[in-house]
């Protein structure tokens, strides 16, 4: 069945072909067939994707030189990102942005503007910036819910345009898993989305930059933003490569915060500078960032986390649970390790992580 384009919208020859694959996947994928069953809703799709696709950005960042954050991200980092405010406002992953001396996005049309950061909230992991110029013709995307989406429908994942030539692109991917997620990195989601297969870029014959990424929904409604590529989508322990998203609901109660104070309350808790993995029912800290709260009390890698204040845990989820209940974010903390040398008690004083970096210009 013939389909019309909206030509004035799709500017990436890999978005075309995308939008032409949504409207043919009905008839092999029935969560989508069940939406689209006529071809005025498979065209209704098509263009929601293209305005979805439109407002997706590339973000370039160069970290000052001596930022902390380098160790593991580097100084010179590229992602992207969605814009969600009339006011040119974008939601990216906040890791992109710390300690960045400069910033710039690159529009799906080609344009490239400077930015600045406005907020990086911890806690969630989203970021948010703005363009210095203002972002013409490119309309805010509408913010979706986790609630309405279940495993096996399929999403659409999208990588922005870079300066250096890059058209970014679109590629459909299914929702595998909706699961609590613990990062190494003192980091936890109790609901986080994972999908399979991982973003990927067919103009450059692989997978893609899952950083930033936005994903959405059949009616081009924002459902997350690509934070990590796992190798365990379905969460089974085999192997099922995909991408971590988090998801839009955790932004929705702060987002009016972050735009004003940087943050949200939540993420003033404490931090202690470790790289932890919780395998085989313990808790085994795998690195100690130079300088931390940790690296000052002594702490190594090796060593095994027994208790945090007395209470023991065994999933880095009850670790950093316990360590946040803490109501102020120096507050004491008495951690239960063992090591070569058996068991003890170390305290430590934990602090705010954000104190430990240098703040992008604008929080």
């Amino acid at each position: 069945m013939p389909l019309s384009s909206p030509s004035h919208l799709i500017r990436r020859p890999i978005l075309a072909a995308l939008l032409v694959s949504l409207a043919c996947v009905q008839a092999a994928v029935p969560a989508l067939a069940a939406t689209a069953s006529t071809a005025s809703n498979a065209q209704s799709i098509m263009d929601a994707m293209a305005r979805a696709s439109a407002a997706v950005v590339g973000i370039k960042v160069t970290a000052v030189k001596e930022a902390r954050s380098a160790r593991t991200l580097g100084l010179n980092r590229s992602g992207s990102g969605v814009v969600i405010g009339s006011d040119g406002l974008i939601l990216t992953i906040g890791y992109l942005m710390l300690e960045a001396e400069q910033i710039e996005i690159t529009t799906s049309a080609g344009k490239t503007l400077p930015a600045v950061a406005v907020a990086y909230d911890q806690a969630t992991g989203f970021g948010l910036l703005k363009p210095l110029l203002p972002l013409r013709g490119v309309a805010p995307v509408a913010l979706g819910s986790l609630q309405d989406v279940n495993p096996g429908e399929p999403l659409m994942a999208a990588t922005g345009a870079t300066a250096d030539g890059d058209d970014g692109g679109a590629s459909l991917t299914q929702l595998v898993s909706k699961r609590a997620f613990s990062g190494t990195w003192e980091y936890h989601l109790d609901t986080a989305l994972f999908t399979s297969p991982p973003v990927s870029n067919a103009s450059k014959g692989g997978v893609g930059n899952h950083s930033g990424a936005p994903l959405f929904n059949h009616k081009g409604e924002l459902m997350g933003i690509g934070s990590l590529f796992v190798l365990d989508a379905l969460g089974d322990n085999k192997r099922n490569p995909g991408n971590m998203f988090v998801p839009i609901d955790l932004l929705k109660p702060i987002l009016a915060e972050m735009q004003q104070s940087g943050s949200s309350k939540q993420s003033n808790r404490p931090w202690l500078g470790l790289t932890s993995s919780d395998q085989g029912g313990s808790v085994r800290v795998v690195r100690v960032a130079e300088g931390s709260p940790a690296d000052d009390a002594g702490l190594a890698p090796g060593v095994v986390v027994q208790a945090v204040d007395g209470a023991p845990v065994t999933t880095l989820e009850a670790f950093y649970k316990k360590l946040w209940a803490h109501e102020a974010q120096d507050d004491p903390v008495k951690l239960t390790v063992r090591d070569s040398e058996g068991v003890k008690i170390i305290d430590i004083k934990p602090q705010n992580r954000m104190l430990s970096l240098k703040k992008p210009a604008g929080i």
